[in-house]
């Protein structure tokens, strides 16, 4: 039973490494921006009140 959940353990931390890789892949192929990174900038200007 012991080597079973030793098993699991490393597949846990396996399958946790591949979406770490995949997500850096992802990362990297997008252009190294964060997904709404480039949303633009909303600025409201309000007049003076003088």
């Amino acid at each position: 039973m012991a080597e079973r959940s030793g098993n699991s353990g490393i597949a846990f931390v396996l399958g946790a490494v591949v979406v770490v890789l995949a997500g850096l892949i992802w990362y990297l192929y997008s252009g190294g921006d964060l997904p709404g990174a480039d949303e633009p900038e909303i600025q409201i200007n309000l007049p003076d009140g003088n």
